[in-house]
């Protein structure tokens, strides 16, 4: 029988990692093209044959996903597969009615069959959307297990938007491996709190390579998802955060929803800003959804590093996922200038370039802020440009990067550091017991919703 012919929805990430787990090795499908959208500049380039396998020795097209229905009309197309995240269930159907439209099947994989089993407990922090406040989670869990005696190895979800055959497998452990794999903004704001805090951190494109090395120095795996998709690996034990400040969210987008569903455990932070009337809401949607999941509460305490800010205006710069992927009009920046009594909160809208003005333009109910956009080196350098011109005092920037190291600016930075702190509900760190224990003995362990490791 000939092969089903394959093509995969993706935004470098998910696709890539689909591909290289269920489709790579399948002599009953080819995939033919991969189709590419959410992050500027990574279409028209190809999934190198070095990755891809001896089934494909001239690699694999990636196109813009608008042109989906070209594809499987002259490729004759089977299937479609959707593989990329933070998207509402509405978007999902689009996409599947575009492709039957067209004439073929649509699809989506599940977690088993494109989880790989670990050698070392796996604990897994997600989220319902993009900006829930999942990186401080990361965060608080890894020193959480370092306190308990554990080293604990991050695994990133991909962000591969360069070369790719050089970003297979990729080690953070210093500033200096940053440079040298010539990160950009988005995954600087993952990986330099962790260095920061002394950790190792791995991310690239094919993750069972990445497992293998990790497992190596790794008393636990930590792995750090993001823009809310679900999990690479097998659970022990899955923490998933949910966001107040967009209830009813939880059970609307992709795969969002999957990640609530399958939780070990659901934190709702931000609870300090939001409505109790809307966290009581949030907690009863929970609970209907997932009612074996341990449900804790926690705030994200913001703090000031660099010049005061008080009765000075300021240019706020916010993580950008948090504002694109995760649609939120404002994020800790905004937070801090008010909390901190920042004497003016400067628009930007009116001095942005290029690529920002752009982002502005798209996003027109963003509050006064700017998106900490640096996809790449012209898109770094709009945004310096940008934090020139506008006439502010100093900057304040509630990205976790230490903006300095990647741009000079006209002013001065103060940064907004957040952690998270537990309000209510039992101790994450007697949840994250089994695991410690699992960790310690050198034995396999079977996490609280009895998936176990393969």
């Amino acid at each position: 029988m000939n092969p089903q012919r394959v093509i995969i929805m993706g935004a470098a990430g998910r696709d890539f990692h689909d591909f290289n787990v269920v489709y790579r090795d399948d002599p009953g499908f080819e995939v033919v093209a991969f189709t590419a959208t959410q992050i500027p500049g990574i279409a028209d380039r190809r999934y190198p044959a070095e990755l891809a396998g001896e089934r494909y020795p001239n690699g694999i097209p990636i196109v813009e996903e608008g042109e989906l229905e070209a594809i499987v009309r002259d490729q004759s197309v089977d299937v479609v597969v959707f593989a990329y995240s933070d998207v509402s269930h509405e978007t999902v159907m689009h996409a599947a009615s575009r492709a039957l439209a067209a004439g073929a099947d649509f699809t989506l994989l599940g977690p088993h069959r494109t989880m790989l089993p670990s050698r070392r407990p796996v604990v897994a922090v997600g989220a319902v959307r993009t900006g829930s406040g999942k990186s401080q989670t990361t965060r608080h869990i890894a020193q959480l297990l370092a306190d308990r005696g554990l080293t604990p190895v991050v695994i990133r979800h991909p962000m591969p938007y360069g070369d790719l055959v050089a970003q297979a497998v990729q080690r953070f452990a210093s500033y200096d491996d940053l440079a040298r794999h010539r990160t950009t903004i988005e995954e600087r704001e993952e990986y330099e709190p962790h260095l920061d805090a002394g950790r190792v951190v791995y991310a690239g494109v094919d993750y069972g390579a990445i497992l293998a090395d990790a497992e190596a120095e790794a008393d636990v795996i930590l792995w750090d998802g993001g823009n809310n998709d679900f999990p690479f690996y097998v659970p022990d034990l899955y923490v998933v955060v949910a966001d107040p400040l967009r209830a009813g969210h939880e059970r609307r987008f992709h795969p969002g929803e999957t990640n609530l569903r399958m939780a070990d455990v659901v934190i709702i932070n931000k609870v300090d800003s939001a409505e109790p009337g809307v966290v009581e809401s949030l907690k009863a949607s929970i609970a209907e959804a997932n009612p074996e999941a341990a449900i804790i509460t926690a705030r994200s305490d913001v703090a000031l590093d660099g010049s005061p800010i008080e009765g000075r205006s300021v240019v706020v710069v916010e993580d950008g996922p948090t504002l694109t992927h995760g649609g939120m009009q404002f994020g800790a920046g905004i937070v801090a200038a008010r909390r901190y009594d920042a004497g003016q909160i400067v628009d930007p809208r009116p001095y942005a370039v290029g690529s920002i003005r752009d982002t502005l333009d798209h996003y027109p109910d963003l509050q006064p802020l700017l998106p900490a956009m640096g996809y790449g080196d012209a898109q770094v350098d709009d945004l310096r440009r940008t934090l020139d011109a506008v006439p502010a005092d100093l900057v304040l920037a509630a990205t976790p990067i230490d903006l300095t190291r990647v741009l000079q600016v006209n002013k001065p930075i103060t940064r907004v550091r957040y952690e998270l702190v537990q309000v209510s509900g039992p101790p994450l760190a007697e949840l994250l017991g089994p695991v410690v224990d699992a960790a310690a003995s050198g034995a396999a362990s079977t996490d609280a919703a009895g998936r176990g490791r393969a």
